[in-house]
């Protein structure tokens, strides 16, 4: 899947509902992002599910939820109504502890933790601009997840700018550690990718 601009426009939530019917359009500080085909491949497929279950089991009769994509998350820069926000992403998959967060459109506000599947076509785009956009909106922890690599990034949010970044192996098990409690098993994950 590749990512291209839709336009030269400065956009806000209240354009993006009316022109983004497709998953995986995204809009950052305005500007209009269209995913293109073809579609992921199997592998990120596959981690993102594995991910998402491992997540969503750890979070059992916890007040946290994990979501995956596609699901829309407005970052407001400030108190702007909904359809004034003009950064709207849509993470691989993410874990939201304040469900004062959630409505019916996804969610309004920074997730606890994201996770993102690095693939050829976009890794640029989420190394660069979504990881500042995250930045910016104050999201504690985020995953960059390298399946050729088969290595991890994790950035760590101190004093509002994430700090130097820690590359892993995707082996044992790794916390989550702007979630207690919630970690992933890279071995297991691993072995469920075909």
């Amino acid at each position: 899947m590749t990512l291209r601009q839709r336009d030269t426009q400065h956009h806000t939530y209240g354009d993006y509902v009316t022109w983004s019917g497709d998953c995986g359009n995204e809009l950052i500080n305005g500007t209009a992002y269209i995913r293109e085909p073809p579609a992921p491949s199997r592998a990120h497929q596959e981690i993102v599910i594995e991910l998402s279950r491992q997540v969503a089991n750890a979070l059992q009769g916890k007040r946290c939820r994990a979501y995956a994509a596609p699901f829309d998350v407005r970052l407001p820069k400030a108190a702007e109504s909904d359809d004034q926000i003009d950064t709207v992403v849509q993470p691989d998959v993410l874990i939201v502890c304040d469900c004062a967060k959630l409505d019916e459109r996804g969610m309004r506000g920074a997730p606890d933790w994201v996770a993102e599947v690095l693939s050829p076509t976009t890794a640029s785009h989420d190394q660069f601009v979504k990881l500042s956009a995250y930045e910016h909106a104050d999201v504690p922890e985020v995953w960059l997840i390298h399946p050729t690599d088969r290595t991890l990034i994790i950035y760590r949010l101190e004093a509002g700018r994430y700090t130097r970044s820690t590359v892993l192996e995707l082996k044992g098990q790794t916390p989550i550690n702007a979630v207690p409690g919630v970690s992933i098993d890279w071995d297991r994950l691993i072995a469920n990718i075909t």
